[in-house]
């Protein structure tokens, strides 16, 4: 995986891809591209998403492999605007558990007698999608708020 960092405003890959953040996965259709808000997990060099049997973003992989994943840590408050674009290919994989359950702790918690009824009993009716990144753009766009924010409020002190 090649890390571009062009404008000299980078951050920790590595830690910001632990954070439970959305992702937004990019596929194409023979008409156009669509992108779907994901759950994911990070971990050997891959990014890893469930997909239901109500989601039609696995069919659309299968058709073509190529894929981009934006994921963005974004606070209004504070400036801060980290943003993570992945290009690369993704492949269905049989689902497993454990996978799955590693994915959705990282959004829900340990305790999965705890979580919405729709993510307690998953099995293999659903797929998980193994992305790999050819190349990522990690670029800190975070910005400083005028002042006029601080004072009147608006915003929370960091």
């Amino acid at each position: 995986m090649r890390i571009i960092t062009d404008t000299g405003r980078s951050f920790d890959l590595e830690k910001f891809l632990s954070m439970p953040l959305v992702a937004h996965l990019s596929t194409m259709t023979e008409e156009s591209p669509r992108d779907s808000p994901v759950w994911f997990c990070w971990k050997d060099k891959r990014i890893w998403i469930i997909g239901t049997a109500s989601d039609t973003f696995p069919d659309r992989i299968r058709k073509n492999p190529k894929c981009a994943i934006g994921i963005v840590d974004f606070n209004q408050h504070t400036g801060l605007f980290l943003h993570a674009g992945f290009r690369g290919r993704a492949t269905v994989k049989p689902f497993e558990k454990e996978m799955a359950n590693q994915l959705l702790s990282r959004y829900l918690g340990t305790e999965i007698e705890e979580w919405d009824p729709r993510f307690k009993d998953l099995d293999e009716s659903n797929v998980l999608i193994c992305f790999k990144p050819e190349t990522v753009v990690v670029r800190d766009q975070s910005y400083v708020l005028p002042e006029r924010n601080k004072k009147d409020g608006n915003a929370k002190e960091s």
